[in-house]
C-alpha cells in the first residue's frame, strides 16, 4: 500500500514540477504515472551504480555532483518515455532540483504527521 501511495505523489509531482517549468512536458496523467514508474525503477537500479562509479567527484563537490546524477537519470527517462519531454540538461538540473526540494518538504511533513502519532499514542 506505501508503495502505491509513493508512486501516486511522485506522478503528482512530476506533473507539479512540469507545469512550474516551462522546459519540461508531460503530456498526460498516463504519462506522468510511466515517468515516476521508470524513474522509480532507474533510481533503484542504475543511479546506485553511477553513484559508487563517480564517488571520488561526489565527494569532491560535497555531494553537488549528485543533482547532475538526478539530471541524468530524468534525461534516460525523457529517452524512454514517449510523451515525457525535457528540453535540455539545464532543464533536467532545474527540475531535478525543483523535485528534490518537493520531496523534502514532503518528507518533513510526513514526519511530523509521524511524531504527532506517536506522541498521542504515548499519552
Amino acid at each position: 500500500m506505501n508503495v502505491l501511495v509513493n508512486w501516486l505523489i511522485s506522478s503528482l509531482i512530476v506533473i507539479v514540477a512540469a507545469y512550474i517549468l516551462p522546459g519540461v512536458h508531460v503530456e498526460s496523467l498516463v504519462t506522468a504515472l510511466v515517468v515516476a514508474l521508470v524513474l522509480g525503477i532507474l533510481n533503484l537500479l542504475i543511479r546506485p551504480l553511477i553513484i559508487l562509479l563517480t564517488l571520488p567527484i561526489t565527494l569532491v563537490t560535497f555531494g553537488l555532483f549528485l543533482v547532475v546524477i538526478n539530471a541524468l537519470m530524468l534525461l534516460l527517462t525523457d529517452a524512454i518515455v514517449p510523451g515525457f519531454t525535457i528540453d535540455g540538461f539545464w532543464w533536467a538540473v532545474l527540475y531535478s532540483i525543483l523535485v528534490t526540494g518537493i520531496n523534502i518538504l514532503l518528507q518533513r511533513y510526513k514526519d511530523d504527521v509521524a511524531s504527532q502519532e506517536h506522541r498521542k499514542l504515548r499519552q
